[in-house]
């Protein structure tokens, strides 16, 4: 296996092997100018976009390792400014803009960039806070320039088209080379940037599409825009959806219908948010998808009954509804289908088993190993747990990322020494059942520590969501560890719900051992707060001080 890759090259490949089969497809979209797109883009033209892009960046003097922030909506921009990118060696830092100005600057103090590849409103932000990028020297604008100066996305690709070397000649780096910078969510403590390697990119693609058989002249409709660049990367074509990728909650399903069966999607990828409005709407409407043979959805448990009325939509002989559990430093680490979970497991989740997320994948090693505070030093430091206990999920493969940037304490308290090689902690609890599949317990750093024991929140919640006025709810503790007072905060179906459903779900606490020493519960007066990324993981820290103040 020789050690130069450049991710890139699979674009380069798959426009080698099917150059006019459409890449990017933008169903009520519109270009940089608001004009309707009506055509889509074939994978010939996105890798000479990408190329002129290319030679254009390089000409501003943008080289390998050079750190450039990308905030770019998602179409064909996104992909071939990505992937231009990739070509030239620099290195591609993501970082989701729906966690508030705020949030987004303190990721932007760690990276310190050296460029900025994005859309008007970020490039007058960034001139309006010149101080805090004295290194940006490489700034591209994609959309309509205002008062700055410096390149845009036309002007790179008429000087990269006018150039001469084309087809562009990508760099030669390594697959341990740094080809982006992915932050996390931040939705459980501080985001960070995550390490993504050319190497690890190249051994997602691989894992994804052997494990889940998918193969080149397929249409996925990916409701997180970083899955387009494994489309690419595999002859998949990818069909822009019309929502607001920071807001999955509040996507219009009926766009999501047109775009499915207008563009013959045979796949697609979403978190429950997306899926929970799209199976309402489905099912009410009688609507089914003929041509969908695999649906996705992942960045929390998936509810029973999203699946159950996704599973619905999907008439195709061997169409199926998968779950994948990973993280943005770990991903693809395990897999489900939904009818597994209707069939097999739906019914322990309700019991307080947990959540089964399913095998692990054929390239990963998982642990479940004692739940420890603070950095391993290694491997033989941890005490690793027979199936059945609960603990700490740890694993290993060359999809595991292996640091974060700039963050040594934070790739010290995650990774766990073996060797020459290491394990990651996921942050996550659980724990392996006889047959080798996966049950999530919960964070790690929202277990509930009580005078008499651990509680888990997906051994708890699962118990209450059952009842038909509970929309969700969430574990908390109240005190200071060991001796937390766990309560339930409740999202009702009602706002002006009552003692009475307080009383009934006391009666359900009783009937169950998991719950047993539950004796409060609060009804929270808005929706659970949760994460910007996928709409879907609840802010139980946030929860937790507010049920203190109550």
């Amino acid at each position: 296996m020789t050690d130069i890759l450049n991710i890139a090259a699979t674009l380069q490949e798959t426009a080698r092997r099917y150059p006019a089969q459409p890449a990017v497809v933008c169903p009520g979209g519109r270009d940089r100018f608001g004009r309707p797109l009506s055509a889509p883009i074939s994978f010939a033209e996105l890798d000479r976009e990408s190329d002129s892009l290319a030679c254009g960046l390089r000409g501003l003097g943008v080289g390998p390792g050079r750190r450039l922030v990308l905030m770019v909506r998602p179409g064909v921009e996104f992909i071939a400014l990505t992937y231009a990118l990739f070509k030239v060696g620099a290195v591609v830092v993501l970082i989701d803009p729906g966690m508030g100005p705020q949030r987004v600057f303190r990721c932007l103090d760690q990276v310190e960039p050296e460029g900025f590849v994005a859309v008007p409103p970020v490039q007058a932000l960034r001139m309006l806070t010149f101080w805090r990028f004295p290194q940006a020297r490489f700034n591209v604008t994609v959309g309509k320039r205002w008062f700055w100066g410096g390149a845009t996305y036309e002007s790179l690709v008429a000087a990269g088209a006018g150039a001469p070397g084309l087809p562009f000649e990508i760099a030669a780096t390594k697959r341990t080379d740094p080809a982006a910078i992915i932050f996390t969510s931040g939705s459980t403590g501080q985001a960070k940037g995550v390490v993504y390697e050319h190497g690890m990119f190249a051994s997602q693609v691989a894992a994804l599409r052997d494990y889940y058989a998918i193969e080149p002249g397929g249409a996925d409709l990916p409701g997180l825009p970083l899955f387009a660049l494994f489309n690419a990367a595999m002859g998949v074509t990818t069909v822009v959806p019309e929502m607001d990728p920071s807001r999955p909650a509040q996507v219009d399903p009926e766009k999501i219908v047109l775009a499915i069966r207008d563009q013959r999607v045979t796949q697609g990828f979403g978190s429950p948010a997306i899926w929970n409005r799209v199976g309402r709407y489905c099912e009410a409407n009688g609507i089914t998808f003929p041509n969908l043979r695999r649906v996705f959805s992942a960045g929390a448990p998936v509810p029973v009954d999203v699946l159950t009325r996704m599973k619905a939509t999907l008439v195709a002989a061997g169409a199926e509804m998968h779950t994948p559990y990973g993280a943005t430093e770990a991903l693809p680490v395990s897999s489900i289908t939904a009818t597994e979970v209707i069939t097999r497991t739906a019914e322990k989740t309700r019991q307080g088993a947990g959540t089964c997320v399913g095998r692990p994948f054929p390239t990963i090693r998982l642990k479940i190993i004692a739940i420890v505070d603070g950095p391993l030093r290694s491997l033989g430091d941890a005490c690793e747990l027979p199936a059945g206990q609960i603990g700490e999920i740890i694993v290993q493969g060359e999809v595991v990322t292996r640091e974060y940037f700039r963050q040594a304490a934070a790739t010290s308290a995650a990774k766990v020494p073996d060797g020459d090689r290491f394990w990651h902690r996921m942050g996550d609890v659980g724990y392996l059942d006889e047959t080798g599949s996966l049950w999530f317990c919960g964070r790690k750093s929202q277990i509930v520590e009580t005078a008499d024991g651990l509680m888990f929140t997906d051994r708890v919640e699962p118990i209450f969501n059952a009842h038909p006025q509970v929309v969700r709810c969430a574990l908390v503790g109240v005190g200071e560890k060991p001796r937390q007072v766990p309560i339930i905060v409740v999202e009702a179906e009602s706002r002006a719900a009552s003692g009475a459903l307080i009383d009934e779900l006391r009666k359900m606490a009783i009937s169950h051992t998991n719950t047993r020493r539950i004796e409060r519960f609060l009804i929270y007066p808005r929706s659970l707060p949760v994460d910007v990324r996928h709409n879907t993981k609840i802010h139980r820290e946030q929860l937790a001080a507010w049920a203190e103040k109550q």
